[in-house]
This record gives C-alpha cells, sequence and structure tokens, in this order.
C-alpha cells in the first residue's frame, strides 16, 4: 500500500509529480511511469526534485493506532480491550496455580471469572471501535491458556493421583484424557481464527472453548465437594473432558447469541427471566448452588449442538418422506 508521500499520493502505478515543481515546456518524450514499488526515483514534470515513494510492510488495519502524522499505524496498543483481555490470562493462570496447590473449588471460580473478563473484550473493543489485530492475537493466546491448558491441568491435577491407584495404564489414561483436552481447544481456537471471515456469525462451529473450559470447570468443582471413589466414577471424570474436546472440534452448530440487539425490546414474559437470575445469584453462594447451576447451564448448552444435528436430520428424513409419498 502507497503511503503518504510529497507527491499525489495515487495508489497503484501512477505518474509521480512533486509538489514543488513548477510548469516546464513540454518535451517530446512521453512521461515516465514510476511503480510504486519504487524506493526513490525524480519528478517526471521537472525531473530534477527527487521523490520518495513510501510503501507499508502490511495493508492498514481498522482500528490500530494511527501516528499523528497519518502514515503508517503507531507502535501504541489500545488500553482498556487489551486489559480485559489480560483479565482473561490472569484466570486461567490463577486457575492453573490454585490447581496445583490443590484448591479446586478457586481454580474452578478463577475459569468463570476469566469467561466474563473474555466476553467483555470483544464487546468493548467494538463499541469503542478499538479492534486491532493484536488484539485479536492476544485474545487467541489468552483463551489457550484460560480455556485450554487451565481445565486441563485442573482436570489432571484432580484425577491422576486417585486413578493411578488402579494402575499404571489408568494413570497414563488420566493424563492423556487431559492432554486430548488442551490439544482440542488449541485446535478450536485455530480453527477459530481462520475462518472468522466465512462463517455465519448466528453460529459457532463446535462447542465454543469458554464453554467447554466452563464444563470441565463445572464438574470438577462440583465433584472436589464430594468424595469420588471407584474406577468407574473416576473414568466417567475423565470422559467429561474427552467429551467436551471432541465437541469443541466437532462441526456441530452451538447458537451464538450474537444477532441478539441488547437495546431492543423484549416481550413480557422473557422479561420474567431478569428478576429470576438476581434471584438464582443471591441464593447461589449461600446454598453452595453455583457448581451445580453452573455446570447444569454449560452442560445442557454442550449438549444442545448434537440435540440440534439430530433434530435436523429428523425433520430433514420426515420432509425427504412426505416429499417422496405426498397424501391425496
Amino acid at each position: 500500500m502507497l503511503g503518504r508521500t510529497a507527491c499525489c499520493g495515487l495508489r497503484g502505478t501512477v505518474a509521480a509529480t512533486c509538489v514543488t515543481a513548477r510548469p516546464v515546456p513540454q518535451r517530446s518524450s512521453p512521461p515516465r511511469i514510476v511503480s510504486i514499488r519504487s524506493v526513490s526515483s525524480y519528478c517526471v514534470r521537472c525531473g530534477a526534485h527527487p521523490i520518495m515513494l513510501r510503501m507499508n510492510a502490511e495493508p492498514e488495519r481498522v482500528g490500530d493506532p494511527i501516528s499523528d502524522d497519518g502514515g503508517k499505524p503507531g507502535r501504541g496498543v489500545y488500553w482498556l480491550p487489551n486489559l480485559l483481555t489480560t483479565g482473561t490470562l490472569f484466570g486461567g493462570f490463577y486457575a492453573i496455580v490454585a490447581a496445583i496447590n490443590g484448591n479446586f473449588s478457586h481454580a474452578g471460580t478463577a475459569v468463570f471469572a476469566a469467561m466474563i473478563f473474555d466476553g467483555l473484550d470483544g464487546r468493548v473493543a467494538r463499541w469503542t471501535n478499538t479492534q486491532s489485530e493484536f488484539g485479536k492475537e492476544y485474545d487467541s493466546l489468552c483463551d489457550m491458556v484460560a480455556f485450554g491448558l487451565a481445565p486441563a491441568i485442573l482436570m489432571y491435577q484432580w484425577g491422576v493421583e486417585r486413578i493411578a491407584d488402579y494402575g499404571r495404564f489408568w494413570a497414563r489414561f488420566g493424563w492423556l484424557a487431559a492432554f486430548f483436552y488442551a490439544v482440542a481447544a488449541g485446535l478450536r481456537l485455530a480453527r477459530f481464527n481462520s475462518r472468522t471471515a466465512t462463517s455465519d456469525k448466528r453460529y459457532f462451529e463446535g462447542l465454543p472453548s469458554p464453554s467447554a473450559a466452563a464444563t470441565v470447570a463445572g464438574f470438577i468443582w462440583l465433584v472436589s465437594e464430594v468424595e469420588v471413589s471407584g474406577l468407574f466414577r473416576l473414568v466417567l471424570a475423565f470422559m467429561v473432558s474427552i467429551l467436551a474436546g471432541g465437541l469443541m472440534v466437532s462441526k456441530f452448530s452451538y447458537w451464538s447469541g450474537k444477532e441478539l440487539n441488547l437495546r431492543g425490546r423484549l416481550p413480557w414474559v422473557y422479561a420474567l427471566v431478569i428478576p429470576l437470575i438476581y434471584v438464582l445469584a443471591s441464593l447461589a453462594p449461600q446454598l453452595s448452588l453455583a457448581p451445580q447451576l453452573l455446570l447444569g447451564f454449560f452442560g445442557l448448552y454442550a449438549l444442545s449442538g448434537p440435540a440440534l444435528w439430530l433434530f435436523r436430520k429428523i425433520f430433514k428424513k420426515r420432509r425427504v418422506s412426505n416429499s417422496a409419498h405426498p397424501s391425496h
């Protein structure tokens, strides 16, 4: 992309002229054409004044900080959305530390706190028109830590020590299940970044990594408060992480909720949900219902993808059958 120069500043292959050139008699030879790939040349009108054609290494990106002279993007970053993204990274890091120390309830809480920051940074960037490629890449790296590594380490720290009592095979099964979840989260994030421009905004392809992390963290948070024994129960716990990882890399469609208009109006029936949310939020800490509610909500959301796929298959089969055998 051609940056601003002392000449016309047009894009593509241009006949460059300088602003200080004065009219000169017409010459028989045609004017020289200066390509934008040239670094320096001379004005085609006067043939004396040197001009510089500056090219940016990358195209200008919407939302990147612009320098005062209107030239190439500056070296700074937008602090508000990246501050929220750093909160996502902090939640994931704290969850890892808490899991290593054996405090699984605090680790689960930190994962859910990271989800809140992750849900805010993108919206704040869009509301304030501060999107940038830096923020996009930084958000992906923080998501990998908070929703990929943190739940995997949380599952490993909680279950491998218990399941290792049943033999070396089951110990390897435990850490491989945790590793599978981490790999699936990385693949899910890479696929999301590579298909952002072409994907349907109404649906996610595969279970989003924050929802998968909430399912795993909520399950560990719940079972850490009760005594879990027996090989079958431990294997079932690790199967939760395997299932969450498989749903992340699947092609099941999950409702994104991006088409909701937060400034729009709601029917009165749906408005009753608002006080219900406040009631549950106030009673959850007192009745220790936080892990049950969070696991139930995100667990149902994780199962909604296969359920929606099955519903579409059944509905499509019935529609094809009715079209093949129309009623008289």
